[in-house]
């Protein structure tokens, strides 16, 4: 597990932070002050994320100093998790206190808590997932009898394989065995493997599966942004425990306008915000993404604050299908007055309804 700490003296206010219509993506530039009032200020704020573009806000911020300056006197500690699930024990043990996650190990998480334990505040990316399989594999029906890859059991993209899959006449039960065996394991290890040939595709998020197609002489079976209306469907979101939470509003406040902050300056200078990720992902899995890999992946997703409701009941729906994810009512998932407050306008309230 990479870690950073970083303490840094009080700040009151972050200025030029987004507003904007996050369903067309474009934005607007405004001046929003962050409360200094309201609730206990935590003495310390741990923030779990991965080490992948689709988690470019956290990288970005973690690695810029953003967050710490978001947060002022509260200390500002960052650890990096494989996957999700990972993530959420974390969340469950205390180790945590926030963590970028994608929706299916939240949905679990708010499952398990019996909507206890988490609250998502904001969102942070779009779109970058894909399948990417062996040349000469052209369509789903060929999958049958193969072997493919995703990150962790019961994470965003082995749930997004699965219902795929199903929706194909391809059965996987829950362990991963059936018409395809799906296989859970580290997106390194998945390179390598498919490289060799021991594996047939995989389901992965960026920049892994633009390393499978330039490194690794794959092809993309399926782009998943091809399934959701509009390409829009949330890949990552800010999650927090509920408890830290309540006991600490303001010091979540400050999180989330770092978070749409670093959203901001992204947009703002997306060719800086690569180089800034690409050497923060060079310190945290020990080497640079090359130029082309870059490029490619970082085209394939979006910063978003809006957390994209109407897609995480979907996921919801799929991951409660597969029988991995007890079905469950998920009303509460979302506390997003914070962020509302923020940019000073609503979020996505029809998408909201999808989960009342």
């Amino acid at each position: 597990m990479s870690r950073s700490t970083r303490t840094t003296a009080v700040v009151l206010a972050l200025v030029a932070l987004t507003t904007g219509c996050a369903t067309t993506g474009t934005r607007s530039a405004a001046v929003v002050a962050i409360p200094t009032t309201g609730g206990t200020p935590a003495a310390e704020l741990r923030l779990g994320y991965f080490p992948n573009l689709t988690h470019a806000t956290a990288v970005y911020g973690a690695a810029a100093g953003v967050f710490e300056q978001a947060l002022g006197s509260t200390t500002f500690t960052a650890s990096s998790f494989p996957a999700g699930p990972a993530a959420v024990e974390a969340l469950f043990a205390g180790a945590l206190d926030a963590a970028y996650l994608g929706p299916n190990p939240t949905i679990n998480a708010f499952v398990k808590s019996q909507g206890q334990a988490v609250r998502i505040v904001a969102g942070a990316t779009s779109g970058g997932a894909s399948l990417v399989v062996q040349p000469g594999i052209a369509d789903v029906p060929a999958l049958a009898g193969k072997r493919i890859a995703t990150p962790q059991t019961g994470g965003t993209q082995d749930i997004a394989l699965r219902h795929h899959l199903s929706q194909n006449g391809l059965a996987v039960d829950t362990s991963g065995a059936g018409d395809v065996t799906v296989l859970a394991q580290d997106n390194a290890v998945t390179l390598s493997a498919f490289r060799a040939g021991q594996v047939d595709g995989a389901w992965v998020p960026e920049p892994w599966a633009s390393r499978l197609v330039l490194e690794g002489g794959g092809t993309v079976l399926l782009d998943e942004r091809d399934l959701w209306p509009g390409g829009e469907f949330v890949t990552t979101q800010l999650v927090v425990r509920t408890d830290y939470l309540r006991a600490h509003p303001q010091t979540v406040r400050r999180l989330v306008a770092g978070s749409v902050e670093i959203n901001r300056q992204i947009d703002a200078d997306p060719e800086n915000a690569k180089r800034v990720l690409n050497a923060a992902l060079d310190t945290l899995t020990g080497e640079p993404l090359a130029p082309q890999v870059l490029d490619r992946a970082f085209a394939q997703l979006r910063p978003t604050d809006d957390p994209i409701a109407t897609s995480l009941a979907t996921s919801a729906q799929h991951a409660f299908d597969t029988g991995l994810v007890k079905q469950a009512d998920l009303s509460g998932i979302y506390d997003l007055g914070l962020l509302r407050e923020v940019l000073g306008r609503d979020i996505d309230a029809a998408g909201l309804g999808a989960l009342r």
